[in-house]
């Protein structure tokens, strides 16, 4: 039996998941979190085999939630599940070390499937993510501005899209109030935008944020 932590800012979606995971009777739920904070503090609990990440949640988010729990145990096996089927949230997951990368129309045979294999020390990309991978690689395409960011600052760019304060970004990732201003003037400069609303604006273009902001 699979031990896996199931991360999602919605109860319903976790609830669904669960039912449909633990009705194959391969996987056990151990745990279960609904905020960044929460899924690094778990995943150090109960040491689950694999963790399902979401990526738009409160808090940290899933990104640094992914690296916080990385960087505590690099074994650790991670797949993201998210709406997200654009390649840019893709790159930046399996770049942190991410073993697999789901979108959240994926049948539960496929999702079972990439758990396990995740589990067996392989690894699992949805066929229409790594199509989009490697077509992004092919001479003549045109790269997308938010590869220019740093993980730091594409992490800070999340948030602000998220419509969190200076201060409140200083909190979460342990930051002063001067350095996060630091990464707004790099973000401006990096991606063209004038003020905020632009960055918002090419967050939601790039496909890494929408206005509902619903996963």
């Amino acid at each position: 039996m699979i031990s896996v932590l199931l991360t999602d800012d919605h109860m319903l979606v976790r609830s669904g998941i669960r039912r449909l995971l633990e009705d194959s009777q391969q996987v056990k739920i151990v745990g279960e979190a609904d905020c960044g904070e929460d899924s690094v503090q778990l995943a150090q609990e109960l040491e689950p085999n694999v963790i399902l990440m979401d990526v738009n949640m409160p808090g940290i988010g899933g990104v640094e939630a992914c690296r916080r729990i990385l960087q505590r145990n690099p074994q650790q096996k991670i797949i993201v599940l998210t709406i997200h089927n654009e390649q840019t949230f893709p790159k930046r997951m399996l770049e942190i070390g991410a073993k697999g990368y789901l979108t959240k129309d994926c049948e539960v045979e496929e999702m079972l499937n990439a758990i396990r294999q995740v589990y067996n020390g392989g690894a699992y990309i949805a066929p229409s993510i790594a199509q989009q991978l490697a077509l992004s690689l092919l001479p003549g395409n045109e790269h997308n501005p938010i590869d220019r960011l740093s993980r730091r600052e594409f992490q800070v760019m999340l948030m602000i899209s998220h419509g969190l304060t200076n201060a409140e970004i200083s909190e979460k990732l342990c930051l002063s109030p001067k350095t996060i201003s630091t990464y707004r003037l790099r973000l401006l400069e990096k991606l063209g935008a004038q003020n905020e609303v632009d960055l918002i604006k090419i967050a939601v273009e790039q496909g890494i944020v929408e206005f509902a902001n619903s996963d």
